[in-house]
């Protein structure tokens, strides 16, 4: 089956992975060995860890976002009411919150601790591909059919919409400085953007195909 989502622990000691099988796994880094995070429904389109590794939050093709103790592999949160599949999770720099992103065209904002939804951000017209928070926690940008958009998290509102890619944004992502935004597309392109502004800075165009990862 295949490995749809990888991610590396924050101490690099450990990796998730998510797969086709409907399972999430823990590997050590150095001996290969692995663990299952089993529950999901449907196969897991995206996995990650928190920014403090004490947890995983995975997310799956049957709407639901799941959140496991990373050491014990427990299951500590269960989040269904996601809006259509969901394709894309992560949690904020505190660890305080998850977004995600689904078939639903909308992002969600949850408490982590609590599992309670608290934003639902809407805007986009196709699917959310991507999702991901900027360094402070302040903002979440998105990817979709054609554009990104870039939301305030406190208020829910819109700040700016990133236009200029041709076919489906598959994958966005901030600079460790949140100075700026990078975007893949179908379009083959990779593009950046400025994260205060939302002006386009350049356009990478060297892929001979789809690209279907930034970061």
């Amino acid at each position: 089956d295949w490995v749809t989502s990888l991610a590396y622990s924050p101490d690099g000691l450990h990796v998730v992975s998510g797969c086709w099988d409907k399972t999430a796994r823990v590997w050590d880094a150095s001996t290969g060995e692995g663990r299952t995070l089993g529950g999901h429904s449907e196969y897991i389109t995206s996995a990650a860890y928190s920014p403090d590794g004490r947890y995983i939050v995975s997310g799956s093709h049957g709407s639901t976002v799941r959140v496991w103790n990373a050491t014990t592999g427990e299951a500590v949160q269960a989040l269904e009411a996601q809006s259509g599949r969901v394709t894309s999770v992560g949690f904020s720099p505190d660890c305080r919150y998850i977004v995600s992103g689904s078939h639903g065209s909308t992002v969600r904002v949850w408490d982590a601790t609590t599992g309670e939804a608290l934003h639902t951000l809407v805007g986009h017209s196709w699917h959310v591909t991507s999702v991901a928070y900027s360094p402070d926690g302040q903002h979440i940008v998105s990817g979709s059919k054609d554009r990104v958009r870039m939301w305030d998290v406190p208020t829910g509102e819109a700040l700016h919409t990133l236009e200029g890619h041709t076919l489906q944004v598959a994958s966005v992502g901030y600079s460790p400085d949140g100075r700026h935004i990078v975007s893949g597309s179908y379009d083959t392109t990779v593009r950046v953007w400025d994260a205060n502004t939302g002006e386009a800075l350049r356009v990478l165009q060297e892929h001979p195909s789809d690209v279907t990862s930034v970061g």
